[in-house]
C-alpha cells in the first residue's frame, strides 16, 4: 500500500495566472521558495531553496501541460502532481497530490506533514496571487538551524 498526500484550494484568478504563478520562479519566490535556478519546464531540472532551510532541493523529471498539469520529483520515492481546473466563474481549482511512499510509521508522519505543507503552499499562493500578501515571509523563521 502506498501513502499519498492530497490537498486542494480554489484561487480567484484565471487558470493562466495560476499556472504562471507555479512555473515562474519570479512569482513563486514571492510566496513559496526563496530561490530557483530556473523556470519549471518539461524535462528541465531546477534547484529550489527555501528561506528556512539550508538545503537545496533538486526538482527533477518535470512534466508540464500548459495551464493544466505540472508534475515533478523532489523526493526520490514520490511524485508531485499539480492539476489546474478552470471553473465557471473564471477562478481556478488547484489540486496537489504527492504519492509513492510505503505505509509505515515514519512515512505516515511524512504524509501528514506533507499534507500540511501543500495546504500551506496553496494558502500562500492564494494570498499572494489574489491580494499580493506574502504569508510565508517570516512564518517559518523558528525552524532555521542556529
Amino acid at each position: 500500500m502506498s501513502l499519498e498526500s492530497n490537498t486542494a484550494l480554489q484561487i480567484q484568478k484565471p487558470i493562466e495566472e495560476v499556472f504562471e504563478g507555479i512555473v515562474n520562479p519570479e512569482i513563486m519566490t514571492k510566496y513559496f521558495i526563496s530561490e530557483s535556478s530556473g523556470r519549471l519546464e518539461t524535462g528541465k531540472e531546477v534547484v529550489w531553496k527555501f528561506p528556512e532551510f539550508p538545503d537545496e532541493y533538486p526538482v527533477k523529471e518535470t512534466k508540464i501541460e500548459a495551464n493544466h498539469f505540472i508534475s515533478f520529483v523532489w523526493d526520490p520515492e514520490t511524485v508531485v502532481k499539480i492539476r489546474l481546473e478552470k471553473l465557471a466563474d473564471n477562478s481556478t481549482l488547484v489540486k496537489v497530490n504527492e504519492n509513492g511512499k510505503e505505509l509505515n510509521a515514519d512515512n505516515l508522519k511524512w504524509a501528514l506533514g506533507n499534507s500540511a505543507g501543500w495546504a500551506n503552499f496553496l494558502a500562500c499562493m492564494k494570498a499572494y496571487l489574489e491580494y499580493g500578501v506574502q504569508l510565508r515571509k517570516g512564518a517559518f523563521d523558528f525552524m532555521r538551524k542556529k
